[in-house]
């Protein structure tokens, strides 16, 4: 049987199970759940919400690690999970608590699929990192909500990968895998994103991101995301760089479209992305 084949009876089993939601999907873990239920409470104090943090050590010492870092710039030095909330902001801790808690999902035993996980899980990172810069200077978006939304767009690649571990001949056909995931991952990420209860603003980024003709009225995350993607793609000699970037509609609400390399990126905001990109590191 070709791979081709493989590949056409892959893509039909897979929808299959997900229209009878029978696909196994990741669990966000608990501790990010606890967290983003603490924050969403209007009454909850940040001594509340560091209690719940502090339930995980790795957590509550790299909260406490950014806080000092670069990225905020403090004055004083943080020594508690309190006083790292109370500068990093509630926005800021639920998106980190999400981010430390996602690198765990991307993480696969099987070497046939541990290098796709990794390069996924490296490849949503750097779309985070430029997503977040590019909203804060382009769009009157948030920062932190952008770079969720570039480190969740392809979270629907995981269920794909693992199920790849029972088909070797698909995994290790690089391009047909790619193929599958294209087709996929957009189908399988809205049903993530849905069973994590995430907003609609960022369900639609794991959506949408693999529509380069997506056009909403207003200009939204997937918009950013997409925007990431192909600046992240550049000089990579991936196929989407071929795309007339005149006639992508989230290139051209940015005012991005015509540009050589996708974003001019200065130093500024070349500093703003490597300080980012140490949040996952």
């Amino acid at each position: 049987m070709s791979n081709k084949v493989l590949e056409d009876k892959f893509y039909i089993a897979l929808l299959d199970d997900l229209e009878k939601q029978k696909l196994v999907l990741p669990i966000l873990p608990e501790i990010a759940l606890k967290v983003r239920d603490a924050v969403a409470d209007e009454e909850a104090s940040a001594r509340q919400i560091a209690e719940v943090i502090s339930l995980d050590p790795v957590i509550s010492a790299r909260m406490i690690q950014v806080a000092n870092s670069s990225l905020l710039r403090g004055t004083q030095k943080t020594e508690t999970v309190e006083q790292a909330i109370n500068r990093m902001g509630y926005s800021m801790v639920k998106s980190m608590v999400t981010n430390m808690a996602m690198a765990q999902i991307f993480k696969a035993q099987n070497p046939l699929t541990k290098q796709y996980m990794q390069d996924t899980w490296s490849q949503s990172t750097q779309v985070a990192s430029i997503a977040s810069a590019i909203a804060s200077h382009f769009t009157k978006l948030k920062a932190e909500q952008a770079m969720l939304a570039g480190l969740v767009h392809n979270i629907g690649a995981l269920p794909i990968i693992a199920r790849a571990e029972e088909i070797p001949a698909l995994a290790d056909d690089e391009e047909v895998f790619s193929s599958l995931i294209q087709r996929l991952s957009g189908s399988v990420g809205s049903a993530i994103m849905k069973s994590w209860n995430f907003p609609d603003d960022i369900s639609k980024v794991a959506h949408e991101h693999n529509n380069y003709n997506y056009n909403s009225e207003q200009i939204d995350y997937v918009d950013v995301v997409i925007v990431a993607k192909l600046q992240n793609l550049v000089g990579s000699g991936h196929p989407d760089t071929l795309i007339d970037w005149n006639n992508v509609p989230s290139l051209c609400k940015l005012g991005l479209a015509g540009n050589s390399e996708v974003v001019e990126i200065d130093d500024v905001m070349m500093e703003e992305i490597e300080i980012t990109q140490q949040l996952f590191s």
